[in-house]
């Protein structure tokens, strides 16, 4: 299983039974909570559908699984969204299968999806990985296993020699969970693997590396062994431990 980092997306491609492409946090719609703060920005969603297409014509997956925040609206359905995602919809179906791992900005997806497209929101094993948004607790069934999630937007933000950020960058965060962590009281197991994947949303912002594991964004950021984990660029770019990187900050 060699994994294809797709920075153009980004995107994850990987290839066991099924062929399978990984993308997260879309947030379809959020353009429209954007003018409610007050930010004017015209919907960007035929150009961010036009990026999910390229991707699935590079790679001729048989799935996309989308890890959550696929809309973005919460807890209502934006006018934006009733407009829009049945076409987006429509439009990835004619390419590809889809499953989507349901996120906390996704309440009402079931208005445009069918059922069988919706997978459980504490994820399922499809191919022997898990896939979920990442933000609640995973099931007990994903223990062991290497788990592939959305819902943190982690960046690496790059410095210059004085300190000053220059700018964030999309990025993959790969480690250990301690499955004590976890799911105390569970049986003991291998070692759980999670890979932390960079939004698709162009806007979406993100949260540094370094802060990860103390932002309380989530039981897995929260679980994660530090001294194991790996920071990678959204190309693939091995960057460093993460520890390493957390250090280099310390005074």
């Amino acid at each position: 299983m060699n994994p294809e980092f797709l920075p153009e997306g980004p995107a994850l491609f990987l290839e066991k039974e099924h062929r399978m492409l990984f993308i997260a946090d879309t947030h379809f719609g959020a353009e429209t909570e954007f003018g409610r703060r007050g930010v004017h920005i015209p919907s960007n969603t035929d150009q961010r559908l036009d990026r999910i297409i390229a991707c699935i014509n590079a790679t001729a997956p048989d799935m996309l699984i989308i890890l959550g925040d696929f809309k973005h609206a919460i807890p209502m359905t934006s006018r934006q969204e009733y407009a829009e995602l049945p076409r987006v919809i429509a439009t990835l179906r004619d390419h590809v299968t889809l499953r989507l791992a349901p996120g906390n900005h996704d309440g009402g997806i079931g208005r445009f999806m069918e059922p069988a497209e919706i997978l459980p929101r504490d994820g399922t094993l499809i191919d022997g990985i898990g896939v979920l948004h990442g933000h609640t607790y995973p099931s007990p069934d994903l223990l062991g296993h290497l788990c592939i999630v959305g819902h943190h937007h982690p960046v690496l933000h790059l410095y210059d020699e004085v300190g000053c950020s220059l700018r964030s960058h999309p990025a993959y965060v790969m480690g250990t969970m301690r499955n004590e962590c976890l799911c105390p009281g569970a049986p003991a197991c291998a070692p759980t693997r999670v890979l932390f994947m960079p939004a698709f949303f162009e806007y979406a912002g993100g949260l540094d590396v370094r802060t990860l594991t103390t932002s309380g964004l989530s039981p897995l950021c929260r679980c994660l062994d530090v001294a194991d984990a790996e920071v990678f660029l959204d190309d693939g770019t091995y960057i460093n431990t993460l520890e390493a990187l957390i250090d280099d900050e310390r005074p």
